[in-house]
């Protein structure tokens, strides 16, 4: 039952999903449940990508057909998957941004990524991701509902699964007592890294055995590589952007590579198809 608590308790942590009374009694807690928690990263990505896949399929499919309809339900996706995840990783985004952009000095940064504040740099990858996100959900949204389904489950898991290298690869910098990303500041087991990549393996596993069946495609493994490809790029851009200029990973940093990892998926995808 130990992995269960360990998963509900990660659906405490980076969702707004709630996990109270009884459960959360059951479920328990202690620091080094919160980071055997994290190898459960990707499948709070299968939870998350799941509903909101739902979610959009069944808009779709309600709206009336119309060149506008994929980017209606693009926007309330993505608004709902700010509610159930409380915009935990847009926020590290932002921070991220503020921090890079703010000053060289690796000091300076660190000290302007923990103002709860957003600035000019935090406010515009904000909003330059939220249209990059809104704008290639769309995008494939008009090849189907089932394509824009099975990207926003995929994406969610994949782009869940690269922190945890970040975390096993990169030393946590900064204020680890006051950080959100306290119970992940000690280096992932390799128990636990494997237990995240069995998540994202099995759940692309199930992606391409659907794709054929749902989507009309040459070949299903091309594109789902290309997506994966596109989505390792960009968050090993964010990983090397942090080495240089932090020397290590925060928590914002960890939120900033699920976001460009969630939007060079859908990119690969997109030039895929």
């Amino acid at each position: 039952m130990q992995p269960i608590r360990h998963y509900l308790l990660a659906v405490q942590f980076f969702t707004r999903i709630p996990v109270t009374g009884r459960l959360a009694e059951w479920v328990g807690y202690s620091p080094a449940m919160l980071r055997a928690s994290a190898a459960h990263l990707p499948g709070i990505g299968v939870l998350v990508g799941g509903l909101v896949a739902l979610l959009s399929w069944g808009m779709l499919q309600a709206l009336p057909p119309g060149p506008f309809s994929p980017l209606v339900v693009a926007v309330l996706g993505t608004v709902f998957t700010v509610l159930l995840t409380g915009g935990f990783h847009e926020d590290g985004l932002a921070d991220v941004a503020d921090g890079l952009g703010g000053s060289y000095d690796r000091n300076r940064a660190l000290e302007i990524m923990k103002d709860s504040r957003v600035g000019a740099f935090g406010a515009m990858a904000l909003v330059l991701a939220l249209l990059s996100k809104v704008s290639l959900l769309a995008l494939l949204g008009s090849h189907g509902a089932s394509l824009m389904a099975l990207a926003l489950l995929a994406a969610h898991a994949v782009s869940r699964t690269w922190p945890l290298l970040v975390i096993r690869l990169l030393p946590h910098v900064g204020d680890v007592a006051g950080s959100k990303s306290k119970p992940l500041a000690d280096q992932i087991s390799l128990g636990a890294l494997a237990a995240g990549f069995l998540w994202c393996f099995c759940l692309v596993a199930g992606v391409f055995i659907a794709w054929p069946a749902m989507v009309s495609v040459a070949s299903a493994g091309c594109v789902l590589g290309s997506a994966v490809a596109g989505s390792a790029l960009a968050a090993a851009a964010m990983a090397w952007r942090l080495q240089r200029r932090l020397q290590g990973f925060t928590g914002d940093g960890l939120g900033a590579t699920q976001q460009l990892g969630e939007i060079g998926f859908y990119l690969g995808l997109a030039l895929a198809l």
